[in-house]
């Protein structure tokens, strides 16, 4: 039997416990009917972020206005209208009608400047690989979009598969409090189990609280890659099969700089900076300017005409031309550094991916053929040990607290290995069906 103080905390604890558990139904009835929506499709959200992506849309607005500018650094320059008077005398205003008003004329010509042969296909051609160069900006975009959606679906995925199994193990803690309260009731523990067995179930019940609000969070991240409203409503992740990804390290890296977009962007910024280097060159040849004209005057003399041709003269080339040459020069040179940093970055964060794709392959493969079977069976043992009196509460909380961490590192290392997989199909270009990604979209 047990004695009066006994069962007041008995009691109390079970009040506690009972409350407890309305508050987290309460806070967690949302969550309930939140995740009870549509299933999430991965694919449908790739091809609505390709099509409302902000960050696409303005690159591809910048792309298109690249494109505008070609045509117009092949055009001529604008050619010039002049009009004018010259009046003879300054006593009378208008003498153009005076017989005697020789010089009195009306005056219209039209000129025309020519660049020097060379220069306006220069122009053409920086204009266009700057375009080009937006072009491939465009679609290295494009890839890391794609990878960000990939990468906040299978957080999100993880983050209810975490959900999902602390409410499955919750049982399992229930089982260790039904047998610290039946050992209490017989005087063979004491109370400080049972509260120590309720404690960590509320620890359960505290973690699955704090995963409902990064679900929210992670969601509103996901809308706002998407191109949705942050409070634009989503279902449950669809839950995919592990991704193969059976590439070789040299492969990957060979795929990444020959595919990169970036890696493409930038070797078209040093075609134009290499046209700009020849641009600055012609520089030092003057450019032509044509003009013609024709001189009205009275009835009582002739019109007259001329055609005139003027050139720019560049005597202040060592402080202009020359110097805008070294200018060309230095940029292609930065252009260049830059192209090898890239690649080096680029191979350097493949080999990073790759590795944490194997490591998260090969953990998994332990967590699931070992640790968890393993873990699982120690459990149980302690379990039976514990109700037979043989074994300490705690050693049954560590081994399901410990079950507990394998089963979700073993999600957490699907869920990087995924990551990686998106972040080397971004890289490469290439899917883990070995096919090119299509990062068109809808234009």
């Amino acid at each position: 039997m047990l004695d009066s103080r006994a069962q007041t905390g008995v009691s109390k604890s079970l009040i506690m416990q009972s409350v407890f558990c309305v508050l987290c139904s309460v806070l967690f009835l949302p969550l309930v009917s939140y995740a009870s929506g549509d299933e999430l499709v991965l694919q449908d959200l790739i091809d609505e972020a390709l099509r409302n992506n902000h960050e696409i849309l303005f690159s591809r607005t910048k792309e298109q206005s690249a494109g505008f500018r070609v045509p117009q650094a092949n055009s001529l320059p604008d050619p010039m209208l002049m009009v004018g008077y010259m009046n003879d005398g300054v006593r009378d205003l208008y003498t153009f009608d005076e017989e005697m008003a020789q010089d009195s004329q009306w005056m219209f010509s039209v000129s025309q400047m020519f660049p020097f042969p060379g220069k306006l296909p220069l122009k053409s051609e920086m204009a266009l690989r700057d375009a080009e160069s937006r072009q491939e900006m465009t679609d290295a975009i494009r890839l890391r979009t794609v990878a960000r959606v990939k990468e906040l679906y299978y957080d999100l995925l993880f983050s209810y598969k975490n959900l999902d199994l602390l409410k499955d193990r919750s049982d399992l803690f229930e089982r260790i409090e039904d047998a610290a309260l039946a050992r209490y009731s017989t005087g063979m523990a004491p109370q400080q189990e049972v509260l120590m067995a309720q404690a960590e179930k509320f620890m359960i019940m505290e973690k699955e609280e704090m995963l409902s609000q990064k679900i929210q969070s992670l969601e509103a991240m996901l809308n706002s890659t998407v191109g949705r409203n942050a409070d634009s409503s989503l279902g449950r992740p669809q839950e995919l099969p592990r991704s193969s990804y059976g590439f070789t390290m040299d492969e990957l890296v060979h795929a990444a700089v020959s595919n990169s977009p970036e890696i493409k962007a930038q070797q078209k910024m040093i075609a134009a900076a290499d046209a700009k280097v020849r641009m600055a060159e012609r520089e030092y040849y003057p450019d032509i300017t044509m003009s013609a004209s024709y001189f009205a005057k009275n009835k009582y003399f002739q019109d007259m005409w001329s055609l005139t041709t003027s050139i720019n003269i560049p005597i202040f080339y060592k402080t202009k031309q020359s110097q805008a040459v070294l200018e060309a020069q230095s940029m292609l040179s930065e252009a260049d550094h830059e192209l090898q940093s890239m690649q080096l970055m680029i191979a350097s964060a493949v080999k990073d991916n790759y590795s944490m794709l194997r490591s998260s392959q090969n953990l998994m493969a332990l967590y699931k053929e070992a640790l968890v079977p393993k873990t699982y069976q120690d459990y149980e043992a302690a379990l039976s040990g514990y109700t037979a009196g043989k074994v300490e509460a705690m050693t049954v909380i560590n081994r399901l607290k410990a079950l507990i961490d394998y089963e979700i590192s073993y999600w957490q290392q699907f869920t990087e290995g995924e990551k990686a997989i998106a972040r080397l199909e971004a890289i490469t270009t290439v899917s883990s069906q070995r096919q090119a990604i299509s990062i068109q979209g809808e234009k």
